[in-house]
């Protein structure tokens, strides 16, 4: 399962972000990063106004694809949609947005969708439940890969 999301609507509904930070699409893209390692899906967010715009390389990962809508020429509604009307197996997808226009797109396509307001709920509820596992989780190798490519690995012979 793939979520499809408008970043800048889920952040709108966030309590600890705020549209007005400068860092609020890369806090969003860490609290995604989690939920995706957390519950195993793969999460596709795309945000407005990127410079030059398109995959952002530096905050994807396997499990988590960044997008950026180039700044004055695209929106984030109008990847969305084109996303939409490309997906393949659309059993695949959940479509995440306040916007009804993209929701109903997605809708017509058959892929399911729900408001970013409804996703916050399962962010939260995800990241509340897994306080409560054990400190010192095993990690598959897939996971450990995906975290040293966040953060490198410092063990270097010297």
């Amino acid at each position: 399962m793939r979520y499809l999301i408008d970043g800048h609507n889920l952040i709108a509904q966030l309590p600890d972000i705020d549209l007005s930070d400068p860092d609020d699409e890369v806090k969003l893209v860490y609290k995604l990063r989690g939920f995706s390692i957390r519950t195993g899906k793969r999460v596709t967010v795309v945000f407005d106004g990127g410079i030059p715009g398109g995959v952002s390389q530096s905050l994807s990962t396997g499990r988590v694809t960044v997008h950026f809508a180039a700044a004055e020429r695209s929106s984030a509604d109008h990847i969305l949609l084109g996303i939409i009307n490309k997906v393949k197996n659309v059993r695949d997808y959940i479509v995440v947005s306040s916007d009804r226009e993209i929701r109903d797109a997605a809708e017509k396509r058959g892929i399911l969708s729900m408001t970013t307001e409804r996703f916050k709920n399962e962010l939260v509820h995800v990241s509340s439940s897994s306080d409560d596992k054990d400190p010192n989780p095993k990690l598959t190798r897939d996971e450990i890969d995906e975290w040293l490519s966040i953060f490198g690995d410092d063990d270097t012979d010297e």
